[in-house]
């Protein structure tokens, strides 16, 4: 009997064989795959937020050249910008916002490091202790504000005075001196913003990899050690992303300085948006307040883009 053999077998993509090309799944349009239901879901959102963002914006690029009391308009082009330049108050309220950037800097930002660092390294109160943490951040800000100026009290009888008094020093007037009523300020808010901030600093120190720490401690590296070299460039990126945002709110403080001291006293207080808020609501100016917010989101615009495009290189 003949042997009856089977042919070779030739593996996939071998010389001879010609490939066949992977079945292709055709698109569905848009409107097919459930896009117009989605659309419609979002159309709400997208109405609401365009309403209550994005026009008063555009309508605030209008204003800016308008003056206008909301009943009788004009425009005017620039000349509402040229008296925003050439108010006196203008320099003091923008070294005022300035000196308050600084100090929160100084004094506000390592705060949440510290305090996530410290809470990273607990074990068992973890949670307790992330909690008095963010409990500030849940207070009504007008809350703790009204909180903090029974704190402040000048008199004797105040908290901080009283606590003061027993080593001998004070009373002093924490709110009432051009010396110390940025500062003032400044701790109230630092105390208010620090929770949220030490949360997202937690979370990133809480994911990095336990092995670098392990393999540390192995080495003989103390704490100290770890944190700067473990730690604090493992928080790099989101040291630089919450420093943008940090700067960008300081510009912008308004709560605090109106409710504590109402700009006072000689006006050592006044912040650049407080001066939009006298502009608009206590002068009536409205094409000047909105010039005023033209010129501080440009400024602020132009600063983050510089900013983003410096720290791009080292952020990675």
């Amino acid at each position: 009997m003949a042997s009856v053999t089977s042919p070779p077998l030739v593996p996939p993509g071998a010389a001879g064989e010609e490939s066949v090309p992977p079945p292709t799944r055709r698109r569905r349009p848009l409107l097919r795959r459930g896009g117009l239901s989605t659309m419609l879901i979002l159309l709400p959102a997208v109405v609401l937020f365009a309403l209550f963002s994005w026009w008063p914006i555009l309508r605030g690029l209008v204003i800016a050249f308008q003056k206008t009391n909301f009943i009788t308009t004009s425009w005017v082009g620039i000349e509402n910008f040229e008296r925003v330049l050439a108010d006196p108050l203008l320099g003091q309220a923008l070294e005022n916002t300035a000196l308050y950037a600084g100090l929160a800097l100084v004094v506000g930002f390592p705060v949440p490091i510290f305090l996530a660092v410290l809470l990273a390294e607990m074990r068992r109160s973890r949670r307790i202790a992330s909690f008095l943490v963010f409990l500030p951040t849940v207070i009504p800000p007008v809350v703790s504000i009204l909180l903090w100026q029974v704190f402040y009290d000048p008199g004797a009888s105040g908290l901080f005075n009283s606590i003061l008094a027993t080593v001998g020093i004070g009373p002093l007037p924490w709110l009432q001196s051009p010396s110390s009523a940025m500062l003032s300020i400044v701790l109230v808010a630092t105390w208010g913003a620090a929770g949220s901030t030490t949360i997202i600093y937690l979370a990133t120190i809480l994911s990095i990899d336990s092995q670098l720490y392990e393999a540390a401690e192995i080495d003989g590296a103390g704490i100290l050690r770890r944190i700067w070299h473990i730690t604090l460039p493992q928080l790099r990126g989101t040291i630089l992303l919450l420093l943008l945002l940090q700067l960008i709110g300081t510009f912008q403080v308004f709560t605090e300085p109106f409710l504590l001291t109402g700009g006072g006293p000689n006006n050592s207080t006044v912040t650049l948006l407080m001066l939009i808020y006298r502009y608009a609501f206590v002068f009536g100016n409205f094409g000047q307040a909105a010039a005023l917010s033209l010129m501080l989101a440009a400024a602020l615009s132009v600063f983050a883009a510089i900013y983003l495009w410096l720290s791009r290189k080292w952020s990675k």
